[in-house]
């Protein structure tokens, strides 16, 4: 097995940072749309939730693929 190259912490904990705050932002930002657009169309507590749930797990797929690109930018070996 190859050794691996030491873990850049400045780095890391740049992307750890990111990642906490995008994450949040996302997830929030998700759960409000869903409760919001449940509430403005009287769609009734279920519905509501599942839509919540769809928008959180889209914002999850997108901090992914945020995170994705971050790496891509900011290598945390090497």
């Amino acid at each position: 097995m190859a050794d691996a190259a030491p873990i850049n912490w400045t780095n890391a904990a740049t992307l750890i940072s990111v990642a906490i705050l995008v994450g949040t932002e996302l997830v929030g930002a998700g759960a409000a749309a869903g409760w919001a657009i449940g509430g403005l169309f009287q769609l009734g507590e279920p519905l509501t939730r599942m839509l919540e749930g769809v928008f959180i797990l889209a914002a999850l797929t997108g901090l992914f693929y945020f995170l994705r690109a971050a790496l891509a930018h900011e290598p945390i070996r090497g």
